[in-house]
């Protein structure tokens, strides 16, 4: 059995044209493309920003906190590459039966004649997300990926088609690219 560790830290370093501040557990990230707050008092780690670097800890730790120590982390560089670049999710309208119409009205996605039913199906779009409607791509635009993350979800999740065989009906919208920063996913 490995001896038990007292102490486990991890750091990420503050990206440039980023200003962080840390109070308590509060978290504040500023950059060129707007600012994030995150309350992370939920988790008990201690969070400081040393110099340029954030440093998350845990004293005693089991394995569930030295794998929360490294999800905080993940989350701050997150926050940090979105006020930065910003993240972009593009979705398809894929349809095979009746063409749908797709269209943003206020703080709501709209989507009609969808597999030929009368009533039209919504989304909502969270604050803070820019979604835009060209042509059969829907590309939802904001700061915050768990923002953004839960529109598309929101999205996908409204033009569900139940009681239908899915190898067979493709129907919907669906996300098929995601950018943060660097990081570029096509799925």
């Amino acid at each position: 059995m490995p001896p038990k560790t007292t102490h486990h830290e991890q750091q990420t370093p503050i990206l440039e044209d980023v200003t962080v501040t840390v109070e308590d557990s509060l978290i504040t990230v500023k950059g060129p493309k707007g600012e994030l707050k995150r309350d992370f008092t939920h988790a008990e780690v201690d969070i400081k920003k040393i110099r340029n670097n954030i440093h998350v800890s845990v004293e005693y730790p089991r394995s569930r906190q030295i794998a929360l120590v490294g999800t905080i982390l993940s989350h701050i560089k997150n926050m940090m590459l979105g006020v930065i670049h910003g993240v972009t999710y593009k979705m398809k309208v894929v349809f095979a039966h009746f063409p749908p119409t797709v269209k943003v009205d206020g703080d709501r996605l709209i989507v009609e004649n969808f597999y030929g039913e009368k009533a039209p199906r919504s989304a909502k779009i969270l604050q803070g997300v820019t979604v835009t409607v060209q042509g059969d791509d829907v590309i939802l635009e904001g700061i915050d990926i768990e923002l953004v993350g839960q529109t598309a979800a929101n999205i996908q999740h409204s033009t569900k088609l139940r009681r239908k065989d899915p190898r067979k009906f493709h129907d919907g919208i669906y996300v098929y690219e995601k950018q943060l920063g660097e990081r570029h996913w096509k799925i």
